[in-house]
């Protein structure tokens, strides 16, 4: 009889294949049209709905009812070639699409103004192929998580609001990956499968002032948000064990971030914004996925840890106004890595990206819109070293050991209403 930690381990880490597509972590940075076009330096801006995301603070900003929704849509390739070979693989997974939605009315005769934002930040799903060589660490996966985010902001005077909301997050988290077998690796009836959903709650605040015309200043932060994950697994593993179920659970701790930043106007047409988000991965910390009914060859309860570290986004952005309403953005963001070689798994394929985007659009009487382009780039990051999620008796050797790339393209189109 052996063990399978090392499995369920990895059915943890798959919820991080959103890593693959997107920056710091698994995080969806870009929840707007226009702060995309800018890298996402926004939070010293945050003059339209969505700053109910970047920073609640601003929806002081705004007058009467503002709607705004919009859709992000990325096409990425994420790459592994392993250390001895000469095979390239690449995810299944290229496309995603993400929504949001943001309204905002903002009272006549107090200094207050009401929010809701509905969106995602966090998700997306990834597939490799099981001829990797770490088809026991890693097949696919995909992890959803919408946030219901109301907020209230106040203009305490006119140069300075604050702003705050509630988070309430829905999470629902899939995964599937091969075990050990007597039959070989790479036997495709050897399988290990979680379904797991929650909700967790969190919250957010910010702040912005504008001491003068030409600057202002911002910072926000949102909790960390702790959610259990009640489903089932299925698992395989012929010939010694039919396919068998179990009802299942796991703990898992988004991390917090805090972002800073300030906006220099030269000139009213102008507008450049600079910005630091800080993302606490460490807050991962340890879990344990427990089962009630683990089968012969599966233990009830797994563990693993990991070994994340704090990363940073450096953000740059500027905007050009034009007669009319027109504008014109572009922008830079940096993104550090979060993973160690030691604790690499295919399904965090972290690695520092580089993003460029660029943006227009028209700010109307009524209507408004903003369409960005942004591109995507991870130089090619060759990891040593690194150690199974855990070792099981059999399996000793898989490991993420390989040079992996990214590469990305997006389209992101918004669109609001005043009234």
């Amino acid at each position: 009889m052996y063990k399978v930690t090392k499995c369920l381990l990895s059915a943890f880490i798959c919820k991080f294949c959103i890593s693959g597509a997107f920056a710091n972590g698994f995080s969806l940075l870009d929840q707007d049209a226009f702060a995309a076009a800018r890298a996402d330096a926004f939070v010293a801006t945050a003059d339209n709905p969505s700053a109910i995301y970047y920073n609640p603070a601003g929806m002081a900003l705004l007058v009467g009812d503002n709607l705004r929704s919009g859709i992000y849509g990325i096409d990425f390739d994420s790459t592994y070639k392993p250390l001895d070979g000469n095979t390239t693989y690449h995810n299944s997974y290229n496309l995603t699409a993400v929504p949001q939605f943001f309204y905002v009315h903002s009272l006549k005769k107090l200094p207050l103004s009401f929010g809701l934002g509905v969106y995602f930040p966090y998700g997306g799903k990834i597939s490799w192929p099981q001829d990797t060589g770490w088809r026991l660490i890693a097949i696919n996966a995909s992890l959803e998580y919408a946030t219901i985010n109301p907020a209230i902001a106040w203009k305490i005077i006119p140069s300075l609001s604050i702003g705050a909301g509630a988070m309430v997050n829905y999470t629902e988290l899939k995964t599937l990956q091969g075990y050990p077998s007597p039959l070989g690796a790479f036997n495709q009836n050897n399988y290990f499968y979680f379904k797991g959903s929650g909700w967790s709650a969190g919250y957010n605040a910010g702040v912005r002032w504008q001491p003068i015309k030409q600057l202002s200043f911002g910072a926000t932060f949102r909790s960390s948000a702790e959610v259990t994950l009640d489903g089932h697994t299925h698992f395989q593993l012929p010939p010694e064990q039919p396919a068998a179920s179990s009802s299942a659970n796991m703990d898992m701790n988004f991390p917090w971030t805090a972002v800073a930043g300030v906006s220099y106007r030269p000139t009213t047409n102008w507008n450049l914004e600079v910005d630091a988000n800080y993302t606490d991965w460490s807050t991962l910390g340890s879990f344990d996925l427990q089962q009630a009914h683990p089968g012969q060859l599966v233990t009830g309860n797994l563990q693993g840890n990991f070994d994340w570290v704090p990363s940073w986004t450096y953000e740059f952005g500027l905007t050009r106004c034009f007669r009319k309403g027109w504008h014109v953005s572009a922008g830079y963001a940096y993104d550090q890595n979060s993973v160690p070689d030691t604790y690499y798994n295919p399904y965090a394929a972290d690695l520092d990206r580089h993003f460029f985007s660029i943006g227009v659009g028209r700010c109307g009487k009524r209507f408004d819109f903003d369409i960005t382009y942004q591109f995507g780039y991870g130089p090619a990051r060759t990891v040593t070293g690194s150690q199974p999620p855990l070792l099981s008796e059999r399996i000793t050797t898989a490991s993420a050991d390989g040079t992996y790339t990214f590469i990305s393209n997006a389209i992101m189109v918004s669109a609001g209403m005043h009234f």
